[in-house]
């Protein structure tokens, strides 16, 4: 599960926060004020995201011949929006 807390319990609690991301898995959701401003997850988890978000692109690539000869910069843009995505689909199923 996902642990929402503020900036400033981060701040205060940042060991903490890292041994837990770091030794339990657990996953935080920062916020301040309220609103979602950024996210600690293992880094195990984020490369598996990345990895994810570029099969998803190669899969896509594959499918659309027209994009033979992407330049890397449009294929990274790309990888981005499937990793935006792929985030957007696995908040919905939590």
């Amino acid at each position: 599960m996902i642990e929402r807390v503020s900036a400033l319990r981060v701040r205060q609690n940042l060991g903490e926060v890292l041994n837990r991301v770091f030794f339990q898995q657990d996953e935080f959701v920062i916020e301040r004020d309220g609103r979602p401003m950024a996210a600690m997850i293992p880094v195990e988890k984020l490369e598996v995201l990345e990895r994810a978000a570029r099969g998803q692109i190669a899969a896509i690539l594959e499918r659309r011949p027209k994009h033979e000869g992407m330049t890397p910069q449009a294929a990274e843009r790309m990888a981005d929006e499937a990793k935006h995505r792929a985030r957007k689909r696995r908040d919905r199923t939590e």
